[in-house]
């Protein structure tokens, strides 16, 4: 019985020293529960960026406690951006783009298990309104596909310090944060995905502005304090109706904003005024004169429209006639909070026509400005932009700031 007994204790002793042994040889069957999911993909079955037809992006504005959800959406076969009234998207590929950074991405290094730490690694859910925890909110982008189907779902937190092209990302729902490898950076942001730049006026093309200043009397339905600044160039060189020196600098600066003048946001226009704006004849109706109102402009009996602060025509070589109306201080939306001091953004309404007598003064008798006309006054004609008041005021030039 005592030979048995050795026997069996010596077998157990022989079992321990086997398991220590592959413990030692295949240590990853005793990975610990943290890195159990170490270096594998975030969603294995998301391969193809192309299946992505709608992008949903939730930024968090810390000064203001405020989510700002931004979504891209593919609509009967164009892009659009329902979060700004289905405004079209000009850089069709971007989606494309932030996708194909997001496929395959992988859990590269586990960085906590806690959800405590969720607020120290900037990846707390801006959607989650359970949370009382304010700041440390991180960066929400869900991919969908056609049926709007979750591809991918993430939370993005700050960069890693000390380790470059890193951060830290985490999956809603789940406590475990990640820092991951990524390029990726979804923006959220309006102008990030359309041709910001408004008019696109080079500066050499401008040949004649007249910036109109008045305020409107509504009740006669007339303008009253007009003043009215008319430049022109030629060969480059910038003169003023009625002055032998003008500020140079502030005339130059006002053209190069015509060239780069930027979308800040966009409102839609009632789809009665616009088609009237698309044939150039604007009826006096209750829902146009509403519409107009409300952003700072005003419709005389006699057609013609005004603004609250002042016009301004511009005149190029092709023959190309842009109106630019300046309207009353944006309301707030999600893209027309301004920098601190900035001050406010303001609407802008432009129109654009076609005079063949102007391109043959300027000496571009083409043929083509017709259409380019027709094609501006269709893109123009829906919206009302939203523009910065810095920008704003580069263009709303007075003779005190030209004449010298």
């Amino acid at each position: 019985m005592k030979r048995e007994t050795l026997k069996t204790s010596g077998f157990a002793c022989a079992a321990l020293i086997l398991a220590v042994a592959a413990a030692w040889v295949e240590p990853e069957r005793h990975v610990p529960k943290i890195l159990s999911d170490q270096g594998e993909l975030f969603y294995p079955n998301f391969t193809n960026p192309s299946a992505a037809k709608t992008i949903e992006v939730v930024d968090y504005d810390e000064a203001t406690a405020t989510a700002r959800p931004f979504q891209v959406d593919l609509q009967r076969g164009r892009w659009v951006i329902p979060t700004h009234h289905n405004y079209p998207v000009d850089v069709s590929d971007r989606l494309l783009k932030t996708a194909a950074a997001l496929v395959e991405l992988r859990k590269d290094v586990v960085v906590s298990d806690s959800a405590q730490d969720h607020s120290k690694y900037a990846v707390v859910d801006p959607l989650d309104s359970k949370n009382t925890n304010l700041a440390g909110r991180g960066k929400r982008v869900t991919l969908r596909d056609l049926r709007k189907d979750i591809l991918a779902d993430f939370i993005f937190g700050k960069p890693v310090e000390g380790k470059p092209g890193f951060r830290y990302v985490r999956v809603p729902g789940q406590k475990r944060t990640y820092a991951v490898k990524t390029d990726a950076d979804p923006s959220a942001r309006f102008t990030d995905w359309v041709r910001a730049d408004l008019l696109r006026i080079p500066s050499a093309s401008i040949r004649r502005v007249v910036i109109n200043s008045y305020s409107i009397d509504e009740r006669m339905g007339r303008l009253a304090n007009l003043e009215s600044l008319t430049l022109t160039q030629e060969n480059s060189q910038w003169k003023a109706d009625g002055a032998e020196r003008i500020n140079t600098s502030a005339v130059a600066t006002m053209a190069a904003t015509l060239d780069r003048l930027k979308i800040v946001d966009v409102r839609p226009k009632p789809p009665a005024l616009a088609e009237d704006l698309r044939s150039g004849t604007i009826r006096l109706t209750l829902d146009a004169a509403m519409s107009l109102r409300q952003r700072g402009f005003v419709l005389s009996p006699n057609g013609r429209l005004l603004a609250n602060e002042g016009e301004m025509v511009v005149e190029t070589s092709a023959g190309l006639v842009y109106g630019l109306r300046f309207g009353e201080v944006a309301t707030s939306g999600t893209d027309t909070k301004p920098a601190a001091g900035a001050g406010e953004n303001r609407y802008l309404l432009v129109t654009v026509n076609f005079d063949p007598a102007r391109a043959a003064k300027w000496g571009e008798g083409s043929s083509t400005g017709a259409g380019i006309a027709k094609d501006l006054t269709n893109r123009y004609a829906d919206w009302y932009y939203v523009i910065s008041n810095a920008d704003f005021q580069k263009l709303r030039l007075k003779r005190q700031d030209v004449i010298r």
